[in-house]
């Protein structure tokens, strides 16, 4: 990478908080990060739990399950979690586009605006008074209404429910998925006017994404250019700008500027991780050669092995009845120092699972 792109990564991971933070818990974790993309469910939680140090998976699980976070579908859509306090005006701002953006798929499946209502009045009726039930099960009580339902008819219903803010995620049973009434799980609020909500969100995307482009934030929150724009024109005062070689301008939150810019510290990041799904232009972070390595053909983004900075190759894990083996794959053949800091990373990994790491291996 170029030295101007090299400071651009280091200044990001420190606004994302990865080498270290400030931040005490979970809710302050999610609020600082506006929202984090959350449709790997496991790998979510570890996104929190790398960013908050000595916090757990079942920590993380427990604030899912209270409502201390929400995990819904909020941006471009997909999943992503949100704070309660943000939930509502993000909703309100974000859900106009994406609406926009199903409709031609609704006409596919032949899911009418009167059908959405009357699925919207089978879910009130089956999840009020803090029923939490599964996709299965809210199927089922479709079916009993009348509704045909499948699979790619029940995401998109379920979808749109949440987009209009009737439901999001309820409490884990066993390992399976639940959806409740929003309003049970966080009072409605007062909605922010247009302009504030416009500002609000981009000051949290530049904040803790940052050094990012206008058109990062597009592709982040799904705004449209225009609203993008004047979004990012409110905020302008509060950032510092750099430039890359071409001359793309990057905002940041000036108290990052001096993010150390070299050292050997090794940080396994999740699939979907905001450190590299968050932005349209990746140069920062990985090649393009290297990027076809990290996401796969149908666009999933396998979990990274970052080295100063960069990403430098992928790993997976596998869960045994009491440990976890953790494997590697270097994208070029890893310098000693490396390898062993990536090895106390997969420990570290160990620890917020709850298990022990009792084989790593690299390639």
């Amino acid at each position: 990478m170029t030295d101007n792109l090299t400071q651009i990564s280091h200044i990001r991971l420190a606004s994302q908080q990865i080498p270290s933070t400030t931040l005490k818990t979970i809710p302050e974790m999610i609020s600082w990060m506006g929202a984090m993309q959350a449709q790997d469910y496991p790998m979510a939680k570890w996104a929190m739990g790398i960013r908050l140090p000595g916090t757990t998976d079942v920590e993380i699980e427990s604030a899912i399950n209270t409502a201390a976070i929400i995990r819904t579908h909020v941006m471009r859509p997909t999943w992503h979690f949100v704070s309660p306090e943000d939930v509502y005006w993000m909703l309100a701002l974000t859900g106009p586009r994406i609406k926009a953006s199903m409709k031609s798929r609704h006409i596919q499946l032949e899911l009418t605006e009167e059908i959405l209502r009357k699925c919207y009045q089978v879910l009130e009726k089956s999840l009020e008074g803090g029923n939490h039930l599964t996709r299965d099960e809210i199927v089922k009580e479709f079916e009993r209404a009348g509704v045909v339902v499948d699979n790619s008819r029940a995401a998109h219903i379920m979808m749109r429910a949440e987009i209009e803010m009737l439901v999001c995620n309820g409490v884990v049973k066993g390992k399976k998925q639940t959806y409740a009434l929003l309003e049970e799980r966080v009072p409605m609020v007062k909605k922010r006017q247009e302009e504030e909500a416009l500002a609000k969100l981009a000051e949290k995307y530049f904040f803790s994404h940052g050094p990012a482009t206008l058109q990062d934030f597009i592709w982040w929150s799904g705004l449209t250019t225009t609203s993008a724009r004047k979004a990012w024109e409110m905020i302008r005062p509060d950032l510092e700008v750099i430039k890359d070689n071409t001359g793309q301008v990057y905002g940041f939150l000036p108290k990052y500027r001096a993010a150390p810019t070299s050292n050997f510290r090794v940080y396994l990041l999740p699939a979907f991780d905001e450190y590299y799904v968050s932005y349209k232009d990746r140069r920062a972070a990985i090649s393009s050669e290297d990027f076809v390595k990290a996401v796969s053909n149908n666009g999933v983004f396998r979990p990274i092995v970052v080295v100063n900075g960069e990403i430098r190759g992928i790993w997976n894990r596998t869960a045994k009845k009491n440990h976890l083996e953790v494997k590697a794959q270097f994208f070029r053949p890893p310098e000693p120092e490396i390898l062993a800091e990536t090895e106390k990373s997969a420990r570290v990994y160990g620890r917020f699972c709850g298990f022990d790491v009792t084989a790593f291996e690299y390639e």
